[in-house]
């Protein structure tokens, strides 16, 4: 599992006009892939990860100031551009496994006390953020 991670001051997301994800403060946004290998304990991981990571000002994680998580799945960071002009998507899950995985990731934070919005699975999605630093990074479990 990968998690492209980026310290926001605001992020949202639509699906055509409908707004279906925000933080409208300081907090994470979080684009997740999901591998064809991984599994629920790999969700539980990253779940822990992105909660506890030291990732927000002054070293500070969610965990410790309650800041809020957007969560927008993102197969294409399995996309392999090794090879050719164009990219290969064989790594990443199928729908069908990666959907449950994304959402035992949310469940996962939210069980830690997390504040998460999410993208829609699946939906065509505009991702906004204002990005805070900028500050980001990549998180695999």
């Amino acid at each position: 599992m990968r998690a492209v991670v980026a310290r926001v001051t605001r992020a949202k997301v639509t699906v055509g006009d409908d707004v279906v994800g925000e933080i409208g403060e300081p907090g994470l946004l979080v684009l997740l892939g999901v591998h064809a290998d991984d599994d629920s304990a790999k969700a539980a991981a990253m779940a822990r990860k992105l909660h506890e990571m030291r990732l927000l000002r002054d070293e500070e994680s969610c965990a410790t100031t309650g800041a809020p998580l957007l969560v927008v799945s993102q197969f294409t960071l399995y996309g392999d551009t090794r090879k050719g002009r164009r990219p290969s998507w064989t790594a990443a899950a199928r729908p069908e496994t990666a959907a449950p995985l994304v959402d035992a990731v949310v469940a996962g934070l939210r069980e830690r006390g997390a504040s998460v919005a999410t993208g829609r699975f699946g939906a065509m999605m505009a991702v906004e953020s204002v990005n805070d630093g900028p500050y980001t990074v990549i998180l695999e479990v």
